[in-house]
């Protein structure tokens, strides 16, 4: 058998490594304290059963409803990924005149 040959990773390549790793875990704890973490776990729920209605629209000659289920899906796992703000309150802009 042929000896096998190692070869160490520089200091870079592990600084490198160690930094990818501490990004994943700052990404995962804020995963974790969003607020709407229950919403996010039906959302895996509920785009499964899109999904399959979606398939069986498809299936039964109804492209329009299974489209249309596709991009209503595409739009709602594109808000989800979005963090959101504080709630914005609407307030009355002040006037001059005291209106």
């Amino acid at each position: 058998m042929a000896k096998r040959t190692y070869q160490r990773r520089s200091e870079d390549d592990r600084i490198k490594d160690l930094e990818q790793k501490v990004a994943e875990l700052r990404a995962r704890m804020e995963r974790k304290q969003r607020k709407d973490g229950p919403v996010l776990k039906e959302f895996k729920k509920v785009q499964k059963v899109l999904q399959q209605f979606a398939g069986t629209a498809h299936q039964h000659a109804r492209a329009d409803i299974g489209n249309m289920v596709d991009a209503f899906s595409a739009g709602l796992a594109r808000q989800i990924d979005l963090v959101p703000d504080e709630p914005r309150r609407r307030s009355r802009a002040p006037t001059e005149e005291g209106w």
